[in-house]
Order: structure tokens, then sequence, then C-alpha cells
């Protein structure tokens, strides 16, 4: 009847990552890092287990002498992020 959680999406600022950037086309660093509160290192640790799972893509460059790291999610990340809805959703309507 419940559908196993992905342990990779059920934490709350990998799931805020993915829940961004499954409205935007990528979004920078500095963009996540405003939206999600949380620190640099947190937020850095985070997008390297999304990437290493294969959710999403980072690209690094620089613009105007500073790095710039961009985040895109992958199809992986999108399938992953959709069944993970759907399980919580239910957990929520336990009879649908």
């Amino acid at each position: 009847m419940f559908k196993h959680l992905d342990p990779l999406l059920h934490n709350q600022l990998r799931l805020s990552i993915m829940s961004l950037l499954m409205n935007v086309e990528s979004a920078e660093f500095n963009f996540l890092l405003d939206q999600t509160k949380a620190t640099k290192g947190n937020i850095s640790v985070q997008i390297s287990k999304l990437k290493e799972a294969g959710y999403i893509e980072v690209k690094k460059s620089f613009r105007k002498n500073y790095p710039l790291t961009t985040c895109n999610i992958t199809s992986k990340g999108i399938e992953a992020f959709e069944n993970y809805v759907k399980a919580l959703s239910g957990y929520l309507n336990p009879n649908k």
C-alpha cells in the first residue's frame, strides 16, 4: 500500500533544491542559496549528492573572473522527483 520514499529526496534541503530545479531551466548556486536559506557548505554537499545520483547536472564556469556554478535537473531527476511526489501522495491519501 505505501510506496518506498527515495531516501535521497527525503531530505529537506535536497527536496528544496529539486523542487526549485523542477520549475526552471537552470539555476545558479546563489539563487539556490538565497531560496533555501542554507549555508554555502551545506548546499554544496547536497548538490554533490544529487549530482552523484545523476539527478542534476552541475556546470562550473566563470563570470567576470568569479566562479559560477549552474545546476539543472536531468531526466533521471525529473522521474525520481515525480515518483517521490506520487509515493508521498499515497501517504497523504492512503485510500486512493
